[in-house]
């Protein structure tokens, strides 16, 4: 080691555990120590053995507890996981500081290499659909489907919510910011993201309320926890710039898993408009529209996003083989029966939006 560099140190002797995060009835967390992260895998396991698995990936500020509404209805069609990305959650920082998206991506693939367990269906929400993506193109042999919901892709002209994640990103803005909502309570702040996230925040009961502004207050007791928003954003903005074959939607154009395209119209973070030219981009694309749903529509209206996944399984191929005695794809609440998708290009109804295929 030459006198410039610095030790590798394991992160968890660094950044001691500041309290216990949430775990739903019938999951379990494991750690995974990989070259250079450390990262926590939330899992629930399967009702039956032989079903092929699942890895989610959350987007800025959120964790592997967002997809536990939607891993609890599909349980009877895959073996479901989902990641903490390296610095949220109960994963601590990675060893090197890289929160790139391609350092992100780089961290779900270790974590599919060493598990042994692609190829997965793949989801991503937001910035984990950035990452997603660029899993999906890179590696097509780890992912079998794709599912993104609300994916952190290029835009143009980008929503006014979507600000403050644009001025994170510039140097020294995090301090200010901290240092500006000092005074803010934990309260407060869940429900500024509430606001900001989904489409109607009414639909969070009291006991989600209470759960999520006991894991900010968790977070904001982590030291790492704002240089790891502020890192993560600059890694969105900077994919937003790249071009050529590194660019997010060229990349988009390369994947060859089946996917299954996810949007909110009342979405203050990605543009519903963006939600046709992804169907494009995606070769082989199904899309979601949720008109009521925000930024994080498998929190919202899990349901309807379990519908349309257990149809892209079925469009696909992938959908298992039914047990003796039960419907295909297992045992499934009533909730997420729905209509046969119109595969011939117009929109069948699926309240409380549609689904169908995509171009």
């Amino acid at each position: 080691m030459s006198s410039t560099e610095l030790p590798s140190v394991p992160a968890s002797t660094v950044f001691p555990r500041v309290s216990p995060v949430k775990v739903e009835e019938g999951e379990r967390l494991r750690s995974m120590r990989l070259q250079g992260i450390t990262l926590t895998v939330r899992s629930r396991p399967p009702k039956r053995e032989g079903l092929p698995p699942a890895l989610c990936v959350h987007g800025l500020g959120g964790s592997s507890q967002n997809w536990s509404p939607l891993m609890a209805l599909l349980d009877g069609l895959v073996d479901g996981e989902a990641v903490d990305l390296p610095g949220f959650g109960d994963s601590p920082p990675p060893d090197d500081g890289d929160y790139s998206v391609t350092g992100h991506a780089r961290a779900v693939i270790r974590c599919l290499d060493a598990a042994e367990r692609g190829p997965v269906h793949l989801f991503g929400n937001s910035m984990g659909g950035a990452v997603a993506t660029r899993v999906a193109a890179v590696r097509p042999d780890l992912v079998r489907t794709l599912t993104l919901v609300s994916p952190a892709l290029p835009e143009i002209f980008i929503q006014r919510g979507a600000v403050p994640t644009g001025l994170l990103a510039l140097p020294g803005v995090a301090g200010l910011f901290t240092r500006h909502t000092r005074e803010w309570t934990a309260e407060d702040r869940v429900r500024g993201v509430m606001a900001l996230c989904y489409g109607d925040p009414r639909r969070v009961t009291p006991e989600g309320f209470r759960s999520a502004v006991e894991e900010m207050e968790r977070r904001l007791r982590l030291p790492y926890f704002w240089d790891a928003m502020a890192r993560s954003a600059r890694g969105i903005v900077n994919a937003y710039t790249l071009g050529g074959q590194h660019g997010l939607w060229r990349q988009a154009e390369r994947v060859l898993a089946p996917t299954l395209l996810v949007y909110g119209g009342r979405d203050q973070l990605v543009s519903f408009r963006m939600a046709q030219r992804a169907a494009r981009a995606f070769r082989d694309s199904r899309l979601l529209s949720l008109p009521d749903a925000g930024h994080v529509a498998m929190m919202e209206y899990p349901e309807s996003v379990a519908t349309a996944f257990r149809e892209l399984l079925d469009h696909a191929g992938e959908l298992p083989e039914p047990v003796e005695g039960s419907a295909p794809g297992g045992e499934r609440p009533d909730a997420i029966l729905g209509e046969e998708p119109d595969v011939s290009g117009s929109m069948a109804t699926d309240e409380p939006g549609t689904t169908g295929a995509g171009s």
